[in-house]
């Protein structure tokens, strides 16, 4: 438990923070709470929301995820993000900044990802507003939001909800591996977006570039974990016994 919350602080809870009341017993399922990411107007991660509409098909909205997923990090150089269900009927990708970026500046750049690779969609909104931290019980349905790996959200189509609470071993492999944004990679991102509708979306203001910071992938590249790609069920259990995780699977049945 105390390593997932530390990861959760690494890359999501505002920095320099103590760790929020009640956080342990929500992951846990004892109890659900939406947590606060901001501190002094700004916030340490961003997250897009992928909902299921109505009688609509779920297989669509994890198609939209990867191809967002995927033209931020192959087109826009930025790092993996993470990937989670939300035990109701959406997908997440969470987004994470190495030093809080302001909660305008944020949503120009989520309105400028949208624009760019989901335009269809309604414009997002909400940086600023409480949120609940997988793994938790969905306060609606009784079952559990879960950060998952990237190669089985097709699974997860049709019902992106855990009957069971998740292992938390497996819930901190999956974010172990994740970097933050840094200033460098968020300025070429930007750079890249800008350039697309220069007239559009007013730019955040420039930040100073951090001294140190992972080298940026070129635009076309494909980085390492890609999320748009085939994962077979060994590839998945591979990767969690690499990190000495006995994986357990819900067991999905054809129906008739």
């Amino acid at each position: 438990m105390q390593e997932l919350i530390a990861q959760l602080l690494r890359l999501y809870l505002p920095a320099g923070a103590p760790v929020p009341q009640g956080l342990e017993a929500h992951l846990e399922g004892r109890a659900t709470h939406a947590f606060d990411l901001v501190r002094d107007g700004a916030v340490r991660a961003i997250v897009i929301p992928f909902e299921r509409q109505r009688d609509a098909d779920g297989a669509m909205q994890w198609e939209r995820l990867c191809a967002v997923a995927n033209a931020l990090q192959g087109e826009l150089g930025l790092p993996a993000p993470a990937v989670s269900i939300s035990g109701a009927a959406g997908f997440r990708l969470w987004l994470s900044f190495e030093r809080p970026m302001p909660i305008v500046q944020a949503q120009v750049l989520l309105d400028l990802v949208r624009t760019a690779y989901c335009p269809d969609m309604p414009p997002l909104t909400g940086i600023g507003a409480p949120i609940e931290l997988p793994p938790c019980r969905n306060a609606a349905t009784d079952k559990w939001a879960a950060f998952i790996h990237p190669g089985m959200g097709a699974s997860f189509a049709d019902e992106p909800a855990l009957d069971m609470m998740p292992p938390l071993a497996a819930q901190v492999a999956f974010l172990q591996g994740l970097q933050p944004i840094d200033d460098e990679q968020l300025r070429h991102a930007l750079d890249i977006l800008q350039a697309a509708q220069p007239e559009t979306v007013p730019a955040p203001a420039p930040r100073a570039a951090a001294t140190e910071h992972a080298p940026v992938a070129p635009a076309g590249d494909v980085p390492a974990g890609l999320l748009l790609k085939d994962a077979t069920l060994e590839d998945i259990v591979r990767h969690l016994h690499a990190r000495n995780i006995e994986p357990t699977f819900r067991h999905v049945l054809p129906r008739d």
